[in-house]
């Protein structure tokens, strides 16, 4: 009888042994298919490298640059109070509670249960003639479970890892949400701005064109002009009107616009004065592009946690192809009869406790399906990073040139607007002293309010040119240090209780 007991136990192992085997499925060799960008083997192009690359890189509150306190408080006033920037917040918040969540999985669960009845026995043959037969007792159980997950292969420390690094991609979500809430109130504060310069621009064209109206009249009553003179003098009052009414019109929208920024009401932006911007802030790039962008952009830094949260996800796939060890443990007292609590000093206790292991045999490839999935989600991740990384490399070439041609562009229109006025005082003082027609009046105004336009076009896209880089570059509002090491950007080659070790070396 010994000798056929340790036939079973031999036999019994045996078989076990076999199951594991078998349940480690093979994983036939799925991988991702994608590798990320490396940005310093990426050619920044030519605006780039003639660039004047001897600058840091943009500070936390980059809009001083601006000089005006009006625009500094309000944007502290928008950060404060912005729903955009609470609610990014909030995912923040939310996936660092799920990030506990799965962390929980790596930690002894203990659960209690209790339960109080009052049970009526039947009296048949089931179950009597017992002690209970046709009688109301009380059936109590209380219980006390433990389990803990040995995670030999690392599925919940992945797991566990990727909604960490989720909670990241988030946290970086909600940098780069302030950045652009600080760079849309700098654009639309710099529109109010221009609102107003065209709005001067329009008053003195509607000043000018009533001085030469007047005039008309005056010589007509002389003798010296004409009534078409006058007609001509007086037709162009009424749309230099309506213009002044546009820009008036397009200060108010702007502020409403403002005070949206800062989750406040139209009423708020009232008391937005006129602004009084100033950028005598030269625009020189970093000496570290492109290496160190992958830090500074939050943008970026959120793609490669989410590329980072991806490659654990498949470290998750692959170690469900292998088993899994619970170890498991309880204590129960039930008792039937008696007290209504006469249960929990009875002598009738129970307890079990030992290993439970599940293993994968038969799956009809929903494992493989699991990794090929994660695999693809992976690329994803990877192909966006990539997507990222060249779209900001673009975004900084191309304003480098746009800010060297609004530079070119500021001294032509400079040059422009002192041309037109002097023609257009030329032709005043002429007409004036009887020497030339109206129509050069005409023409010598028309010339100067476009060059007058131009100006004030030119110099807000100048000072917004510089918010965009600022932008481009990061706006200083992250630190490399928030990113992910490049060792997390790939999964593991190793699945099991080594393989942290295995991939540090």
């Amino acid at each position: 009888m010994q000798g056929r007991g340790s036939r079973y136990a031999a036999c019994a192992a045996v078989l076990t042994a076999i199951l594991i085997i078998a349940g480690c499925a093979s994983t036939g060799n799925i991988a991702p298919n994608d590798s990320r960008t490396d940005a310093a083997t990426l050619d920044v192009g030519s605006a780039i490298r003639a660039a004047n690359a001897d600058a840091a890189w943009p500070d936390a509150q980059w809009w001083r640059a601006y000089r005006d306190p009006q625009l500094d408080g309000w944007i502290e006033r928008a950060t404060a109070g912005s729903p955009t920037l609470a609610m990014a917040a909030a995912r923040v918040r939310e996936a660092q509670e799920q990030a506990g969540v799965a962390r929980s999985a790596l930690l002894p669960h203990v659960d209690g249960s209790m339960g109080v009845q009052r049970k009526n026995w039947p009296n048949n043959a089931f179950y009597g003639p017992g002690p209970f037969a046709d009688t109301t007792t009380w059936d109590n159980t209380a219980g006390l479970s433990l389990s803990y997950n040995l995670d030999l292969w690392g599925r919940d420390d992945n797991a566990a890892e990727r909604a960490l690094d989720v909670a990241h991609v988030r946290a970086a979500d909600a940098r780069a949400a302030q950045l652009e809430l600080e760079a849309n109130i700098v654009r639309a504060y710099i529109g109010l701005s221009q609102a107003f310069a065209q709005l001067d621009i329009a008053r003195e064209t509607l000043e000018q064109q009533e001085r030469l109206a007047e005039l008309a009249r005056r010589r007509l009553k002389g003798g010296l002009g004409t009534q078409l003179e006058v007609s001509q003098a007086e037709a162009p009052l009424p749309e230099y009107e309506r213009q002044a009414d546009v820009f008036q019109e397009e200060i108010e929208l702007a502020r409403h616009q403002l005070a949206a920024l800062a989750g406040e009401g139209p009423g708020a932006g009232e008391a937005l004065a006129r602004p009084q911007l100033s950028l005598a802030t030269p625009l020189p790039l970093p000496s570290s592009l492109p290496a160190e962008l992958v830090g500074h952009r939050p943008d970026i830094v959120a793609a490669r946690w989410m590329v980072a949260a991806q490659a654990r996800g498949i470290d998750v796939a692959k170690a469900e192809f292998y088993p899994n060890i619970n170890l498991a443990a309880s204590l129960t007292q039930a008792f039937a009869g008696g007290a209504l609590l006469s249960f929990l000093t009875s002598k009738a206790t129970g307890y079990s406790f030992g290993p439970a292991i599940t293993l994968p045999i038969f799956e009809g490839g929903r494992l493989r399906s699991q990794l090929g999935a994660a695999s693809a989600q992976y690329d994803q991740a990877v192909d966006h990073y990539n997507a990222t990384l060249v779209g900001a490399l673009k975004d900084i070439a191309d304003q480098v040139v746009r800010v060297k041609s609004l530079d070119t562009q500021m001294d032509a229109s400079a040059r422009s607007v002192a041309a037109a006025r002097k023609n257009y005082d030329l032709a005043n003082e002429g007409y004036r002293r009887g020497l030339t027609d109206y129509v050069n009046v005409l023409l010598a105004q028309s010339q100067l309010l476009r060059a007058q336009d131009a100006q004030a076009r030119v110099r807000a896209q100048r000072l917004g040119a510089y918010a965009t880089l600022t932008a481009a570059l990061g706006g200083g509002i992250d630190d490399p240090a928030n990113g992910p090491k490049d060792a997390k950007l790939a999964p593991a080659q190793h699945i099991g209780p080594f393989s942290r070790a295995a991939e540090a070396k």
